[in-house]
């Protein structure tokens, strides 16, 4: 008996276990897989930037993909790391429009690449599929809702706390103590600062033995303290971002 496609490749199992695809019967679901192709990214190499046709949606299969706008004077903020699993591309695939950021390796990774011209009417026959964009699209208001809160009202300790809590956050919760891939440079273009605070901060928490600092990367050790400093409100924490014993 023949196979469908989604039984052959075994990098399509993040298809068949995604959240978004994992109702899809598999006569639906073999459709998907014969419209997928694989990219590799080696690390710095650009996916798509700003301004480019939102022709394709990509999935994450190894890796990380940075998500980031820059100005006409050179400055650049990070919008987000892209980790396995994840779905990005979804805003102009779905409109129609043109990207609106720029979409780069931030380590070696393999994208799945789905075309605009195949999902558009796939998406159509399967509703509840439909559904699910629906709603990520809302997390994904939720998150940008949630970011500009964080820099509006908070101060950065509790800004870089709650980035490094949310890095740590993809990856398995047995991961404590793992570094992940993300130099100072990049912390500070995430939360809106120059390197040189991000370092004395995280130097502070290293040297409390919350962190631990390696090159080009960085390591959970304690989160229940850097969770007690995203919590903390910002009159509450002294110089060095620990929370203040009221």
């Amino acid at each position: 008996m023949a196979r469908g496609v989604s039984q052959i490749n075994p990098r399509l199992s993040i298809l068949r276990s995604h959240p978004f695809f994992i109702d899809l019967d598999a006569k639906a679901l073999d459709q998907l897989c014969q419209y997928v192709s694989f990219r590799k990214f080696k690390r710095g190499a650009t996916v798509f930037v700003r301004g480019d046709p939102g022709n394709s949606l990509f999935v994450v299969v190894s890796g990380a993909v940075k998500m980031s706008v820059a100005s006409s004077e050179g400055r650049s903020a990070i919008l987000n790391l892209v980790t396995k699993g994840e779905v990005f591309g979804e805003i102009a695939l779905l409109d129609g429009l043109a990207r609106t950021a720029d979409a780069i390796a931030h380590t070696n990774c393999e994208l799945i690449v789905i075309d605009r011209r195949d999902f558009f009417p796939f998406i159509e026959s399967q509703p509840m599929l439909a559904m699910k964009f629906i709603h990520l699209l809302c997390a994904r208001l939720r998150w940008t809702s949630e970011q500009v809160e964080h820099v509006i009202l908070q101060d950065l300790p509790a800004r870089l706390a709650n980035l490094l809590i949310g890095l740590a956050s993809k990856h398995e919760p047995s991961d404590v103590g793992r570094p992940f891939i993300v130099t100072q440079q990049e912390i500070g273009e995430m939360v809106g600062v120059t390197r040189e605070s991000i370092n004395k901060q995280l130097r502070a928490w290293s040297l409390k033995g919350w962190i631990r600092l390696e090159p080009g990367s960085i390591a959970i050790l304690k989160p229940k303290a850097l969770a007690a400093v995203a919590e903390a409100e910002p009159a509450t924490l002294d110089a060095s971002g620990r929370p203040l014993k009221v």
